[in-house]
Parts: structure tokens; sequence; C-alpha cells
């Protein structure tokens, strides 16, 4: 068993409705951390959600409040949420470099996941912009200067080129269509046992002392549609074997 901090998978949503010559704004919060928490607990894993809107002031700043996580997975969160605390970007005040320090994290034995999403790897509009930060050093992949996104309309098959790593769970080779995903180029030394196209879809390597994983399309929709995230159980093994290989269990 596996404890596990997933940063991100959540968003607020403004909608405006006109009705003739008149208008009002209604505003929803929406999580998509369902299915991969479903998964992991349902495998066993201990799991803390920290929602994107609280990432800025609660996402952990020191070796310390890391350890008390086995796993950290960023999900669709981008690099300014985790960087700018409310003293930095409110207040001028400086303060520490979260991403410095989980960097270091791993380093020193930890793991790190990173799932793709808009606000993921380098991400739309690369406004993800984590290629700027140590998590750059980090990962398994390097990732592209400008937007990373490939959008698949029609449904790409990923390819399952090393179907007995451990990393993937005994999910098989049969796995449904994704929508997207993001586009990176995996290191020299990192394993791709996956891939999308000609591109990596999961790419699993080490940092130091520490193990990293690197899945380029999403956890949930739209670019991981009901079918991979609901109804298939190899769903739910392959973030199995990646957790129980990122801790080495």
């Amino acid at each position: 068993m596996a404890r596990i901090l997933i940063a991100g998978e959540s968003w607020m949503t403004t909608s405006t409705h006109v009705k003739g010559v008149d208008e009002f704004s209604v505003h929803s919060y929406v999580e998509g951390v369902g299915p991969l928490r479903d998964a992991l607990t349902g495998s066993g894993h201990e799991v803390v959600h920290l929602p994107a809107h609280l990432v800025p002031t609660d996402f952990p700043e020191d070796a310390g409040a890391l350890s008390a996580h086995d796993v950290v997975v960023l999900s669709d969160i981008g690099a300014n949420s985790i960087q700018l605390a409310p003293g930095v970007f409110e207040r001028s005040v400086p303060g520490k470099d979260r991403l410095r320090v989980l960097a270091e994290w791993v380093s020193d034995g930890g793991a790190l996941l990173m799932i793709g999403g808009y606000l993921s790897f380098s991400g739309f509009q690369a406004r993800a912009a984590f290629r700027q930060t140590a998590i750059a050093e980090v990962l398994p992949v390097t990732m592209l200067a400008e937007d990373d996104r490939v959008e698949c309309p029609a449904g790409i098959h990923p390819s399952v080129l090393q179907a007995d790593h451990p990393a993937l769970g005994g999910a098989g080779t049969e796995w449904p269509l994704l929508l997207g995903y993001n586009r990176v180029v995996a290191k020299d030394g990192a394993e791709v046992p996956v891939r999308a196209g000609e591109d990596p879809l999961l790419v699993v390597g080490t940092y130091g002392a520490g193990r990293v994983a690197a899945f380029t399309s999403d956890c949930s929709p739209h670019w991981a549609p009901p079918a991979f995230c609901e109804d298939w159980p190899g769903y739910a093994r392959l973030f199995d074997g990646l957790t129980r290989w990122l801790v080495r269990a």
C-alpha cells in the first residue's frame, strides 16, 4: 500500500446565460480525480487529493511534509500554481521554490508521476510551463517549448511495447482508444513501455535515488473517455502497477 498525494484534477467553470435582454453567470466546481482516486483506493492505496484551487496555499513546501506521502502525482495543474504561493505572488515576499523542493525530495528517494492534460508538461499554449522549472530535470521526458497537445478526435489506440513491464500491472495489450495526449521526447536511459503513434505514452525512469514516470494522456475525460477510465479493467491495473513500480513494492 502506498500513500499518494494527487495535486490538481479539479477546476471551476463559469458560464453566461443570455435570455433576451437579460443575462446571468453560473459558476460550478468540478473534480476529475474520481476515476484515478477510485482505482487507487480500490487497489488498497491511500489517496489524498489536493484540488487545484488549494495548491497555491497548501502544496507541501519542505521534505518533511512531502515525506508524509510515498508518491506525488501532478495531474492537470500548472507550474504557476505550485510556485506562486500567496506570499510570493500577492505580497512579493520570497518563499520556497516548491518545485525545487519536490525535485530534491525525489532525488533523495521520493517518487513522482506526472499525468497529461491541458496544464501538464508544457500544455495548452505552453501555459503549464514545467519546462522552465526544476521538474524538467526530474521527469524522464524532455518537454517541448511550444503547445505540446496532440488532439486525436478520431481516437488513437495505444501500442503496448512491453506488456510484461511491472509498471503496467498486467493491463494487457488491448487498450481502449484515447482522444489526445501531450507530446514529449523520452530521455536517454528512460523506458517507454507504451506509445501513442510514434510518441511516448508511458515513460518510466529514475532520478537520483527516486523513481519517476510520465503518463502523457489524461486519467479522466476528455482525453481518457469513459471506455478507458471507467469501463476498462486495465485502468486500475495500470495505475496500481505504476504506483507499485514507483515505490518498489
